[in-house]
């Protein structure tokens, strides 16, 4: 490996975002701004549970929050979701002054999906997604990862299955 693809790939961070899990509690609401751009608008419950041990939970309330999604993720966001849906999403936390002079906040998500533990759901893999599982993504070559520099590599013979 050259030393700039070595930086590269040593250079990637990990960049966590925000994540919000919940449920749509309103009707979704998708307008288009004047310049066109797509805005899914939902008001959503997050459930909270305090831990008792012994893997147990007790319910400790529920808090609501606007949550706004933009562009082709708003759009497929409106075919997708209806109220008592189950989501989790990623993204972060705005904060804004709205038209009466009130602070408010709202979640602004950039991906969402349905949560798995709620939702039954199953995936339909058609053609073009199959080929995007085939793409090879980059990665380091790890095979002789754990090898002394001081010594040659040790050699690899194929596995021979006794009979």
């Amino acid at each position: 490996m050259d030393e700039q693809e070595e930086q590269r790939q040593s250079g990637a961070k990990l960049r966590p975002r925000e994540a919000l899990v919940g449920y749509i509690d309103s009707d979704p609401i998708l307008r288009y701004g004047q310049s066109g751009v797509a805005r899914f608008y939902a008001r959503v419950g997050v459930e909270h549970y305090r831990a008792d041990g012994d893997d147990s939970f007790t319910k400790t309330g529920t808090t609501f929050h606007d949550m706004v999604i933009f562009r082709k993720t708003a759009e497929r966001a409106k075919e997708t979701f209806q109220p008592g849906d189950h989501f989790i999403a990623q993204g972060y936390v705005r904060e804004y002054t709205d038209q009466h002079g009130n602070e408010r906040e709202e979640f602004v998500a950039k991906k969402i999906g349905h949560d798995g533990m709620w939702t039954p759901y199953t995936v339909d893999r058609d053609a073009q997604q199959q080929a995007a599982v085939q793409r090879q993504s980059p990665a380091l070559d790890r095979s002789q990862a754990f090898e002394r520099h001081d010594r040659p590599p040790q050699q690899r013979e194929p596995a021979v299955l006794a009979q």
